[in-house]
């Protein structure tokens, strides 16, 4: 099978650079918390080259580019990427590959996640997916790669050689990723703005130019402390928030065997100055994982494991968070004080970081009131009882049209045409549903393989329901797979932020940990559930009353939650929100979830109406 091509990184001031004359696809990835290297988008990583070209130890504003990143701020000199509204840091990389792989094609291989949207594969991946269909290889192994996938051309499919489960995948043409020869020269000013040299106008950009005067001042103030300290046989450690909370040491930070002593110093800026003086053992040049150590999944982990296990005993590794409205130092400030110190070798620890109000003052049981025009407090999900299944065929014909003359176009379930064979011919075989036979949809009018449909269905939880795999309209009534639990809502005496005129409506899911069903992925295994009892907020007006009775046709449903993969923590066979947001903050919003958000009970109205549960369930 097809080996990516390999991605050339070398190193020079913390930026990576090509050798001379060498044309190269330039690709920036950033490190997420499972140790693996993410690409940015095509576009974005225009951008980013647009700034290096003009100032390599400035700062990149995604959200120039794209709103979604609006957040986060790329510093060049440290090479981090930091998010603005929580402090959080992640390493980041340039990285080359050849100019005729993926990247260089504008190329980008995807699989459908368990939210029915489309993820990008990891860049080496990617390559080695499209190395094997140029080559018309039928299927492609990617254990080589540290992945039990199989990946089958001829359906658009990927499978798990262990649960055997299938997801579907597909190949879009996007921007080409830019292309560079040689070094870049460094620019003079910084920040600058992509055309005319003059600082950017935008308001994140005005914080950044505003932050690194203030933040020039703290660290001429330090390196004063710093040289001082280091007169008197003082040693400077630095410390920070790499990879997300573990501390990095700087090479030679001391002889071997030297012996320091840990004394803090606090900057005006509130900034923790860690120093060791020669009283007690301080490491001795434990050298950072190099960059081309963690190209692979596996290395990466241990990589984080064997710097987390440097860190000398009794040192806290604090994460770099941004410090609290009503501290003395902005929150912003903080966080760019903390990447241009790491940039310069300082210690860094911020401290006072704003903790989230989760839970309402106690409240007795004589304050907690049923929610008006709701009968009862509670509600129960049993375990699902398996009915005798319906025909695939029969339930896939009870939404479609047949077409005689279909269109010449792909069937974006098999990426087949439409008038030829699907692409699950050989592979399923129903009565009736011949290969060749195309239907379109009822409601929504997308057309498809009548076979493809059936292999769609059967590979979903087969409640009676069918759900259009490109406008995603829903026919029939869907159900979930959440596990049996428990539904508790009333009414407590205490106003949320943003709704003072209002009590708020409390909700308490439940679910216990349990073995898996046959419409979980791994049926007969155990399933954790973390966490609960859940605790979320509604204001008590009519709008949130209204989500509320939403909620409770949800649940039944068996809609709120499913088995999966944690996204905050990575652990497989456990209970995970199933695409309808709560808000699980009480009196903050630190984390997003959490009031004052006056778009919220609008938001999850929608995201109700994606899952099939709309106002008319309720007349119902």
């Amino acid at each position: 099978m097809a080996r990516p091509s390999s991605g050339v990184l070398i190193s020079v001031n913390g930026l990576g650079f090509p050798p001379q004359n060498l044309a190269r696809v330039v690709v920036w990835e950033w490190l997420n918390e499972h140790g693996r290297w993410r690409p940015y988008t095509a576009a974005v990583c225009h951008h980013i080259e647009n700034v290096l070209k003009e100032d390599a130890r400035g700062s990149v504003v995604l959200g120039q580019v794209d709103a979604q990143l609006a957040p986060y701020i790329i510093d060049l000199h440290s090479m981090h990427q930091f998010r603005q509204d929580t402090g959080t840091m992640r390493p980041v990389r340039r990285n080359f590959y050849d100019p005729s792989s993926a990247p260089g094609k504008g190329i980008v291989w995807e699989w459908e996640n368990d939210n029915n949207s489309w993820t990008p594969y990891d860049m080496d991946i990617c390559i080695t997916i499209q190395n094997a269909y140029e080559k018309q290889h039928p299927w492609l192994d990617l254990s080589s790669l540290g992945f039990c996938y199989l990946i089958y051309f001829n359906s658009m499919s990927q499978m798990n050689r262990q649960t055997q489960r299938k997801r579907r995948l597909r190949r879009r043409m996007d921007l080409a990723y830019p292309l560079t020869m040689g070094s870049i020269p460094k620019s003079q000013s910084w920040p600058v703005g992509t055309s005319s040299g003059q600082p950017c106008s935008c308001q994140q950009c005005l914080l950044v130019n505003s932050t690194r005067a203030a933040s020039n001042a703290i660290l001429a103030s330090q390196r004063r402390k710093v040289h001082a300290g280091n007169s008197n046989g003082t040693l400077a450690v630095r410390q920070s928030s790499t990879f997300n909370g573990t501390a990095l040491w700087a090479a030679g930070t001391g002889p071997a065997g030297g012996m320091a002593k840990m004394e803090q110093v606090r900057s005006p800026s509130g900034v923790q100055v860690t120093t060791f003086s020669r009283s007690q053992s301080a490491p001795t040049g434990t050298q950072l994982p190099g960059q081309n150590n963690l190209n692979r999944p596996g290395t990466q982990r241990v990589a984080i494991l064997s710097t987390r296990a440097s860190i000398p005993p009794g040192v806290p590794a604090l994460p770099v968070k941004n410090l609290n409205g009503t501290g003395p130092v902005h929150p912003a400030l903080a966080g760019m004080t903390g990447i241009l110190m790491c940039a310069a070798g300082l210690p860094v620890c911020l401290t006072r970081a704003p903790k989230p109000i989760l839970h309402p003052p106690p409240v007795s049981k004589s304050d907690i009131k049923p929610v008006p025009g709701i009968n009862g407090i509670c509600r129960k999900t049993k375990k699902k009882h398996l009915k005798k299944s319906k025909n695939p065929e029969d339930v896939v014909r009870r939404y479609i049209q047949k077409v005689k003359s279909p269109p010449d176009e792909d069937c974006t379930i098999c990426m087949e045409r439409l008038v030829t064979s699907s692409g699950y011919e050989g592979l399923l075989s129903h009565k009736g549903a011949k290969p060749e036979l195309v239907g379109k949809l009822g409601k929504c009018g997308h057309v498809y393989h009548l076979l493809c449909l059936v292999a769609m269905y059967s590979n979903g939880n087969k409640d009676g329901s069918l759900q259009c795999p490109t406008c995603k309209a829903i026919y029939g009534e869907k159900t979930g797979t959440q596990p049996p639990g428990k539904m508790e809502f009333h009414i407590i005496p205490h106003s949320l932020p943003g709704h003072t005129e209002s009590k708020t409506i409390r909700i308490v899911y439940d679910i216990p940990a349990g073995i898996q069903g046959p419409e979980h992925p791994n049926p007969g295994k155990k399933f954790t559930a973390r966490g609960f009892p859940r605790h979320c907020y509604l204001p008590d007006n009519e709008k949130g009353r209204k989500v509320l009775k939403l909620l409770i046709v949800a649940w039944s449903r068996r809609l709120i939650f499913t088995i999966g993969t944690s996204s905050t923590t990575g652990e497989c066979d456990t209970v995970v929100w199933n695409e309808i947001h709560h808000k699980t903050e009480f009196g903050s919003n630190l984390t997003g979830h959490g009031y004052p958000d006056p778009n919220y009970l609008d938001n999850v109205l929608v995201e109700l109406m994606a899952q099939g549960v709309s106002e008319a369930n309720l007349k119902d």
